[in-house]
């Protein structure tokens, strides 16, 4: 069956690769293209018009399962064909329903219409041609697809890079679990640390705030034009449409779409999953912000050292430098992210009486916002990887710092009752250079057990560090 509305030639329209990189208006898709290849099929349009196409050919196909007189069962030649047309959708498909789209001014009746025009010469399609897009409203199509993009994109790409960051800090964590570092508290020396205990640190918020984006439920919804099955129930007016949505929606794929039921929507699906999930990324993209921040000191201070690059050039005047770009790169990419996640998860449950489509054009933007992040999590990857720890540089800057070890001279003192401890190690450290020498012979002077003297004089800034190997080690 042809479509009712005749399509102009598929030349008519240039195809994506006319586009390069530098002519390109977004960056993702220009200087960072090759980083995001990956997440292309998901979040773009062309993505996003196989995911329709897919939403509607199983819908199609649970129609002809049941039961109903007017739609016989297909066979499975006519099944296999079908869901041909969605393993098989390709960049020159999506062309052409594009230009069917011009003719239409319509995108998901452009779909309904390229899908029909697959049925030419095949009987039994044609026959059945008016029940594709039978009953729905095009968010029926909308909503799941985009469900559809955001399980794919999640799934197979950001929950992949965001796992090989972590992968990485875990490795780290482990490797460099018992060297001493000096801590900073308001930029002030502290307590000693271990380098592999500050990495952990960030493995568990990561850890934790990935549950969080793996968890969301995905929903969507197949309800009609205001959620009612106004429709649907005009025609069998018997059936039970609620239940054979439920079925579509959850159905695992590739049979059904392999969502959660939305039961309860007006014309669009509440989107209140897509703010919970993408202020789940948000909150991920935080933390690494953090992190990026805080090597990036690091790397000031010399902590770390990074692997030079052949050929790479840090300034264009001064040779000598190895910027940390990579960490820079990510902590402005995941602003951005987070700058466009903040607005999705804002804009997108809000919907003004049973329809209005502010929401649309902000959601052709999920990809973009999800690419920043995908683009920052490779950034941190790579910068990560070049990272190498100066320990020399870390032990040189715990000797430098004997005033740290007040706290545990105090603390000591304060169990044999020794009145005034704080105090007095106020009055001899707070301000002052310390020395080793300045702080045994006030261990010396104290009225404590010799053991505890013992104990306190063989201490140094770098063993002072508590339990941050084990917990270094423990994640």
């Amino acid at each position: 069956m042809r479509p009712t509305s005749p399509s102009p030639s598929a030349s008519s329209t240039p195809t994506p690769s006319a586009l390069s990189p530098v002519s390109a208006l977004s960056p993702l898709d220009g200087r960072y293209a090759g980083r995001l290849a990956q997440l292309r099929p998901f979040m773009s349009e062309q993505g996003y018009m196989h995911r329709r196409v897919q939403v509607e050919i199983a819908w199609f196909i649970a129609l002809s399962d049941a039961g109903f007189a007017e739609f016989p069962t297909l066979s499975p030649g006519a099944r296999t064909y079908l869901m041909g047309l969605v393993k098989n959708f390709n960049e020159a498909d999506a062309v052409a329903i594009k230009d069917i789209e011009k003719v239409t001014n319509h995108d998901v009746k452009a779909v309904e219409y390229w899908i029909k025009s697959k049925f030419d010469a095949r009987p039994e399609l044609e026959k059945a041609a008016e029940f594709v897009h039978f009953a729905c409203t095009s968010e029926d199509i909308n909503n799941t697809s985009h469900a559809l993009q955001l399980k794919g994109g999640r799934d197979a790409v950001l929950l992949p890079a965001l796992d090989g960051v972590i992968t990485k800090l875990r490795e780290m964590a482990h490797a460099f679990a018992a060297v001493p570092m000096l801590s900073r508290t308001h930029g002030q020396t502290a307590s000693p640390t271990t380098v592999g205990k500050e990495i952990a640190n960030v493995v568990v918020r990561l850890v934790a705030a990935r549950e969080k984006i793996a968890s969301v439920k995905l929903m969507g919804k197949m309800n009609g034009a205001v959620g009612n099955y106004n429709a649907h129930l005009s025609a069998w007016p018997d059936f039970d449409w609620e239940a054979f949505s439920r079925k579509v929606i959850e159905t695992p794929e590739p049979l059904g779409l392999g969502l959660t039921f939305q039961p309860y929507s007006i014309q669009i699906e509440p989107h209140d999953y897509m703010a919970e999930l993408f202020d789940a990324v948000a909150r991920t993209n935080t933390i690494l912000i953090d992190l990026a921040r805080d090597i990036w000191g690091y790397v000031s201070v010399g902590y770390f050292k990074q692997r030079l690059k052949a050929g790479e050039i840090g300034s264009s005047t001064m040779p000598h430098k190895v910027n940390p770009i990579d960490f820079e790169n990510a902590e402005g990419n995941l602003g951005l992210a987070n700058a466009l996640l903040k607005h999705l998860s804002e804009k997108l449950p809000i919907s003004r009486w049973q329809r209005d489509l502010t929401d649309s054009t902000v959601l052709r933007n999920m990809g973009v916002a999800l690419g920043y992040a995908v683009l920052a999590y490779h950034s941190m990857g790579v910068g990560l990887g070049k990272l190498e720890l100066n320990e020399e540089a870390l032990a040189a800057d715990l000797d430098a710092s004997w005033e740290v070890l007040a706290e545990p001279i105090q603390t000591v003192m304060r169990r044999f009752g020794v009145q005034g401890a704080y105090e007095k190690l106020k009055e001899v450290t707070r301000g002052k250079t310390v020395t080793s020498e300045a702080l045994h012979a006030l261990i010396r002077s104290l009225e404590i057990p010799q053991a505890e003297k013992d104990r306190l004089l063989a201490m140094t800034p770098g063993s002072y560090v508590g339990k941050a190997t084990e917990l270094a080690q423990r994640v």
